[in-house]
């Protein structure tokens, strides 16, 4: 494996599917362990807690562009007995990314989310769509155990950014990821597939210009 050229070249090969057949037997037991499955976006997720407190939703009463139900566990349905006036006051996850299912793909969320690292490397990806300085319109780091060198251990994405995440080596360099990239991750008000939206390639365009947007694409989600 080579070390990548551009902060934005995967380190593992881009997943085409939100599900692995080969995962190593670590990442194996982990997920089944956490009770994981797959997640529309790549990667695998559980949630562990819904705040009962029901709280009167700040966002529009109208869902984000994308959301339609739709079959199957982990995908983005709209869930049983959800009121759009409300929303729990909060939701957390575990999230897992593997060398098998290696990126989550471009995506937001109305709610503020905040990350924190349990084990793994990993890069984020953030888009700021109302950002005015070019420059800082598209912000990226790395998470991970070592914070001397400006890793990560827990970060917060702004409701309304798009983020897309990938896999890196556990160590600077080449290598492997013996168990993936964990985390857990804390929505605020709760998390909802009706406050959820993917990002499009012709959108991407719009907000980076084609020469960065060429080199994000591969985290743009297929339909």
């Amino acid at each position: 494996m080579s070390t990548p050229t551009s902060p934005f070249t995967p380190a593992f090969p881009p997943a085409t599917t939100s599900t692995a057949d080969h995962e190593p037997a670590r990442i194996t037991a982990i997920i089944s362990a956490l009770k994981m499955i797959p997640l529309i976006e790549g990667g695998y997720f559980v949630e562990t807690d819904r705040d009962p407190l029901l709280i009167p939703s700040p966002f529009p009463p109208v869902p984000m562009k994308s959301v339609t139900p739709a079959a199957g566990a982990g995908q983005q349905t709209i869930r049983p007995g959800f009121d759009p006036a409300w929303r729990n006051a909060s939701t957390s996850i575990f999230y897992l990314i593997t060398p098998s299912s290696p990126q989550g793909t471009f995506h937001r969320n109305r709610a503020r989310n905040v990350h924190t690292l349990h084990h793994g490397r990993g890069r984020y990806i953030v888009i700021h769509p109302d950002e005015k300085d070019e420059e800082k319109r598209v912000e990226t780091f790395v998470v991970g155990p070592n914070v001397v060198a400006g890793e990560r251990l827990q970060w917060i994405v702004e409701g309304g950014t798009y983020k897309a995440s990938f896999l890196l080596p556990d160590e600077e360099g080449e290598g492997g990821s013996d168990g993936g990239l964990l985390i857990s991750e804390t929505v605020v008000p709760g998390f909802e597939f009706y406050d959820h939206d993917f990002l499009e390639k012709e959108a991407l365009r719009e907000m980076v210009g084609e020469k960065r947007a060429e080199e994000l694409e591969w985290l743009v989600r297929e339909e």
